[in-house]
This record gives structure tokens, sequence and C-alpha cells, in this order.
């Protein structure tokens, strides 16, 4: 049996990428591609806007690639600059990150439970219908692990508006968890 290691061909595509040769750079492109249009389908409802943010990311990262640091993990790195990159979009698509603190923020429901009984589809659809700033929110603190002084910088907001923002997308999620399954359930 023959062992290959793959953290050594990654390194030796990066700095063939890193040189401007083009069959590494599409290398790098096949290998995360996949995986970072997905990242940018959190944040982005529409598939095509989503796959531009994605390219224009992807520009960001051969463009910037010299700049990598092999010390830390290539996939890690590329999927913060994908975050970065969906977060300027909705930014300029919109000022969704100037909302009013809301002051009571006291919904505290886990919605872990039941969020496992469905699809990934379903549950994508569902962090689809929140509104901008709070799917943004959510996606930074439950899905990419963010904390909120972490959110508060990178959106230029107050701690407590990420929170706010945070309790108001698990508070409009658990509203659509319900009215599917009181569907499921024929009681609607």
């Amino acid at each position: 049996m023959k062992v290959i290691n793959l953290h050594k061909d990654e390194n030796n595509l990066i700095k063939q990428a890193v040189q401007n040769n083009r069959q590494a750079q599409h290398a790098l492109y096949q290998k995360y591609a996949p995986k970072m249009l997905s990242i940018c389908r959190y944040y982005v409802s529409d598939g095509h806007f989503a796959e531009d943010v994605m390219i224009t990311a992807f520009m960001k990262v051969f463009t910037n690639l010299k700049k990598f640091e092999s010390k830390g993990n290539f996939e890690g790195w590329i999927r913060r600059i994908m975050v970065n990159e969906c977060i300027d979009y909705i930014r300029v698509k919109k000022n969704v990150f100037k909302t009013n603190e809301i002051v009571n923020h006291e919904f505290q429901y886990d919605l872990t439970d039941e969020i496992l009984s469905f699809s990934a589809d379903d549950i994508q659809l569902m962090i689809d219908k929140l509104p901008d700033g709070c799917k943004t929110i959510f996606n930074l603190y439950a899905i990419e692990g963010y904390k909120h002084n972490e959110i508060a910088e990178m959106l230029k907001i107050s701690e407590g508006t990420s929170k706010s923002q945070l309790a108001h997308a698990r508070k409009l999620l658990q509203h659509q968890i319900n009215q599917l399954n009181a569907t499921e359930n024929g009681t609607k």
C-alpha cells in the first residue's frame, strides 16, 4: 500500500499557485470551491449571487496567497476570506447592520433537538427566510463559531445588537419550525 502525503502535496500546490501557475490555482479552486460555495450560500440566499461572491473571494485568495503563512490551516484561511466577502456583499447590498438594539432579548430556546429532525435543505431554506442581518449574525455565531464581541467588531455593531439579532433569528427559526411541525401534524 502506498501512502500519499496530502498535506505536502497541498503545500506544493500553494507554492506553485503563488507563482501564478494556473494549473495549481485551478487545482486549489477545484478542491475548495464546493465547500466554499456552501459557505457563501449560508449568507447569500440567491445561488447565482453566492457563486459570484465565491468567485470574487477566490480572486482575493489568489491575489493574497503570498500572505498565507503555512503555520495555519489553509482551508480555514480561505473560509475566513469567504465569510468576509459575504459580509462585504451584504453590507453593499443594503445596510443591514445598522439595526437598533432590542433591549429585551430574553429568548433562550435551544433549537438543536428540533432542528435535527429536518434535512439540511430544509434548514437552509429556513435560514434563507431570515432577514439578512439576523441571518448573518446567526451564521457567524452558530455555524462559524464566532463570539458576540468578535461579531460586533467584524460588523461594526455593538455586542448587544449582535445578541439581540441572534435572539431574534432564533425566535424566527422557532416560529418556522412550529409552523412546519403544525403542517406535518395536520393541525394547520
